[in-house]
């Protein structure tokens, strides 16, 4: 009991804990729903580019996440800790590179590289920063329900994190009217069509200005909110090393531990399905601003329905951490990641009505709350199964979460690239006020039942997931009792050299 006691968390530490992790949220929510609508009508890239961009700033982001946890698998402790001094170098250069990805240079040529260097150099900072956040679970309670209470702290306040990152975007640049091209067929002669293209030029281009103007006040906002975010954590959360290591750990290398860490079957198990699970979300994230504007025609709303979406999650957290506890976590996997399937099939069967895409909205938000608690929930369960397996190696606390968001980043990526790809081959129009049939039908492809199809994939590979709520307590006794061991054996060697001395 006293041993438990020292290893609880104030309230206090678990919120300073969980503020931790919404710089990454904000800033990747924001991206992910405006960054492609953002290149493609705004910076006015072109549909193929815009999708060389977005592959390939998804899978490098993918790629520095095992480089990220190799090198904090090397780095020493410090008096900050081995993951915080990461934490804190990042954060300035993270928050300067995500202001210019917002900037439209004035170069004629070398946009897109414009574009794809600085959102790469961004996802690398924030790798830097998001890693070692994750891998700090581990290090701050070796108690499984104290990880547990402040990964639902950290769930909550992430979701929130997305809220504010769509609703500071959102709400920014949704003050804006982006201008658009209508279609020549409702112009009545060649003559007057260009009559009215040099009317609306000179208004059009001040507009544009207006509307790159509001991408980058949101893009100050939030490059403070990350700074506000990062300070509390630094201050509040203090990194224990004794919470994660047994005293008779021997260190292990890094490939010796990627090794370990790859051949342990709930490890793979785990991340195989939420890989498709993420799959799913990120198709839906990235295609529902252009959803909402062109198959829907809500081009004034989408930013309030996105809004809708991340506010449902938000409240919704504290109810999934409930139903996990009650219930177990694999039953929550089941419950909440398939309650969105007849909510994304109705947005796209029904005839486009702003009431129902409300409704369907915050129901969708539900399930979305679920996906974003349960895979970091379940992650340090499966890390203490591998710690009874493998009791003499340690460290590797890093490799199992950053390969967990390297392979979901990576797919993401192939998935978000493929998708943008086949809008240019559907005939998208830039800045175009509507859009073809079939860029119609593509986009209710990327929302509805290529998403579909993944969580459903996703709930058969959870069937194979071998830790249920017996399993995770049988490994919580046995791991308290192998510390047990290990803090015997080390104070019977104290008094042993005490003695003679």
């Amino acid at each position: 009991r006293l041993q438990e006691s020292r290893e609880r968390l104030s309230v206090c530490s678990k919120l300073c804990y969980a503020v931790g992790g919404a710089p990454y949220q904000i800033t990747g929510c924001a991206l992910g729903f405006f960054l492609q609508i953002y290149l493609l009508d705004v910076a006015q890239v072109d549909a193929f580019y815009a999708s060389i961009i977005l592959f390939a700033g998804r899978v490098w982001d993918a790629i520095t996440d095992p480089m990220v946890g190799f090198f904090i698998s090397k780095t020493s402790w410090t008096r900050f800790g081995r993951l915080m001094p990461w934490i804190m170098f990042s954060t300035p250069f993270a928050i300067i590179s995500y202001f210019l990805i917002w900037f439209v240079p004035d170069i004629s040529t070398g946009q897109v590289v414009w574009y794809l260097v600085f959102y790469c150099a961004f996802q690398t900072l924030v790798t830097c920063f998001h890693v070692p956040y994750s891998a700090l679970t581990m290090f701050i309670s070796r108690e499984q329900s104290e990880r547990d209470s402040a990964t639902a702290y950290r769930m909550t306040v992430e979701v929130l994190g997305t809220v504010l990152g769509t609703a500071i975007q959102g709400q920014i640049v949704g003050k804006v009217d982006t201008p658009c091209i209508g279609s020549p067929f409702f112009f009545g002669s060649a003559n007057s069509s260009v009559a009215m293209e040099e009317l609306n030029m000179t208004h059009d281009t001040e507009s544009l200005t207006d509307t790159r103007n509001a991408y980058m006040i949101a893009a100050g906002v939030i490059g403070g909110l990350y700074i506000l975010c990062a300070l509390i954590l630094l201050l509040g959360v203090r990194e224990r090393r004794e919470s994660s290591e047994l005293q008779s750990d021997e260190p292990v290398s890094f490939f010796q531990g990627l090794k370990l860490v790859m051949n342990h079957g709930p490890y793979i198990k785990l991340i195989a399905g939420f890989l498709f699970t993420s799959l799913a979300f990120m198709l839906l994230e990235g295609n529902f601003a252009l959803f909402c504007t062109y198959t829907l025609g809500f081009r004034n709303e989408f930013q309030n329905i996105l809004l809708a979406i991340m506010l449902s999650a938000t409240l919704t957290i504290p109810f999934w951490q409930w139903f996990l506890t009650r219930f177990g976590k694999k039953t929550a996997v089941y419950v909440g990641i398939s309650s969105a399937i007849p909510f994304l099939i109705v947005v796209v069967v029904l005839d486009s009505n702003l009431f129902v895409t409300y409704v369907v909205a915050v129901a969708a938000g539900i399930s979305v709350a679920a996906a974003f608690l349960l895979p970091w929930s379940m992650l340090p369960d499966v890390v203490d199964d591998f710690k009874l397996q493998h009791p003499s190696s340690h460290g590797h606390e890093a490799i199992f979460f950053s390969f967990y968001v390297f392979f979901t980043k990576f797919t993401a990526g192939v998935s978000l690239g493929i998708s943008t790809l086949s809008l240019d081959f559907a005939g998208y129009q830039t800045r175009g006020c509507s859009q073809p049939g079939q860029v119609n039908f593509t986009l209710k492809m990327l929302v509805s039942a290529v998403p579909v199809g993944l969580i459903l994939l996703s709930l058969l590979l959870f069937k194979l997931y071998p830790i249920d709520e017996e399993k995770r307590r049988k490994n919580k006794k046995a791991l308290q009792d192998l510390r047990e061991e290990s803090n015997s054996s080390s104070e019977s060697d104290n008094t042993e050299l005490a003695s003679i001395v």
